[in-house]
């Protein structure tokens, strides 16, 4: 089972018991309900296969979480290989198609077309590997169907943040006009922005920015609701997620959801502060950060009409108890990108064409390095305590000044 598998697994585990880590689950069942109702349910392992999970496994995992985080979900390391390829972004977007348009096709003739219009070659992909993503294309459809579409609110801050961005003002830099991209945290009960800025760029890398801002300043959400966008839905969100502890929840496309409280305040900066731009003011998104920041900063503490007389400033600190701030090495070490390289037989692996160098111990091995955007943080994780070793990088100049060790042979000269 190689690395990715391992945390495909620690994932799935999480997701289980992600309500009661959070605080999600309902505050009036004790934590042996939860156990007890979770191990009724069945549920779609990374293989595809339906399956249930005992009460004594879930209290296993969720008690070794409290202890060590979401790495103590991590299967240890085991030698059986021949884990199957992980088909990508072209091959999944057209056997969605091809379910769209014949909801009744079966795996076995999908993955035939597949190999007929050359999408991949005989041998490449598994017919069970599109098998299994045919499944799980079930299992979500499952929930597309009516829903509740009532308005809610939650009854306390930090429950649930809504998160969702939108296209800014064109800003000319250097005579060249550039699209900017606002990116927003929304409590949902206090309607309090905990969290925005703006960009040229609608990515991952620019929220994960947001979040660790928001939950350096005001604490965990136990939910993030978001849509279906490619910044959101990523495998590098789950593990955020499951690190900070708290749980997620992708909206519906086209539904009235809970988002629409974000959307609606998005339509606000819209009619208050972007239709009031005067764009040649502005040389710089510097310049224009700094407009919104002080417009945000007026809309947290303006009264509010559904918040009973009370700014949204007000009405989240008014519950400033319900922050749970987590610590600050926490913070540094789980705000952090995840990506798996191969080391090479001279110590050195590539980030963004960058030459860095490793332990030795890890020469010639598939390693798991977790670092900062800017690449101002890199760390390698021991496989098999979890441990976080910083890596700097490759000097070569440095590297031919270091004394070698000559080996010495028994009974030998040297």
């Amino acid at each position: 089972m190689n690395d990715e598998a391992r945390r495909n697994i620690a994932l799935f585990r999480y997701g289980i018991i992600a309500p009661i880590v959070s605080g999600a689950y309902d505050e009036d069942k004790s934590i042996k309900e939860f156990f007890s109702d979770t191990a009724k349910k069945t549920y779609t392992n990374p293989r595809g296969e339906d399956t249930k999970i005992s009460a004594s496994t879930l209290e296993r995992w969720y008690y070794s979480y409290r202890q060590s985080g979401f790495d103590a979900l991590i299967p240890q390391r085991r030698r059986d290989t021949g884990q199957p390829r992980k088909i990508d972004e072209d091959i999944m977007e057209q056997v969605c198609f091809l379910k769209k348009e014949y909801p009744r096709i079966p795996a076995t003739l999908i993955h035939q077309k597949l190999i007929d219009n050359g999408t991949i070659n005989k041998g490449d992909i598994s017919l069970s590997t599109i098998n299994r993503f045919v499944n799980q294309i079930k299992i979500e459809n499952k929930y597309t169907g009516n829903k509740d579409m009532r308005r809610y609110e939650r009854a306390h801050i930090n429950e649930v943040w809504c998160g969702d961005s939108s296209v800014g003002p064109y800003i000319k830099i250097d005579g060249t006009k550039k699209r900017t991209y606002i990116i927003a945290l929304l409590d949902d009960a206090s309607r309090y922005i905990v969290g925005i800025d703006i960009f040229f760029n609608d990515t991952f890398i620019n929220l994960m920015s947001i979040m660790k801002t928001a939950v350096t300043r005001f604490g965990r959400p136990k939910i993030l609701n978001f849509d279906n966008g490619s910044s959101y839905k990523n495998k590098q969100m789950e593990l955020l997620v499951a690190r900070i502890g708290s749980t997620i929840s992708y909206c519906a496309p086209y539904t009235p959801t809970s988002k629409a409280k974000v959307e609606r305040w998005f339509k606000t900066l819209k009619d208050q502060w972007l239709s009031q731009l005067n764009m040649s003011d502005y040389s710089s998104i510097a310049e224009l950060r700094e407009t919104l920041l002080n417009y945000v900063n007026h809309y947290n503490q303006t009264i509010h009409s559904s918040l009973n007389g009370l700014c949204p400033q007000d009405r989240f600190f008014n519950e400033s108890y319900l922050i749970k701030r987590l610590p600050e090495e926490l913070i540094e070490t789980t705000f952090l990108l995840e990506y798996e390289r191969r080391v090479s037989a001279d110590n050195v692996v590539m980030i963004d064409e960058i030459e860095y160098e490793v332990p030795y111990r890890y020469s010639k091995q598939k390693v798991t390095l977790r670092y900062s955007p800017d690449l101002s943080k890199i760390y390698v994780v021991d496989k098999h305590t979890g441990e976080l070793t910083a890596i700097k990088l490759l000097n070569k100049q440095e590297n031919s000044l270091i004394k070698r060790e000559k080996v010495k042979f028994t009974g030998g000269k040297y």
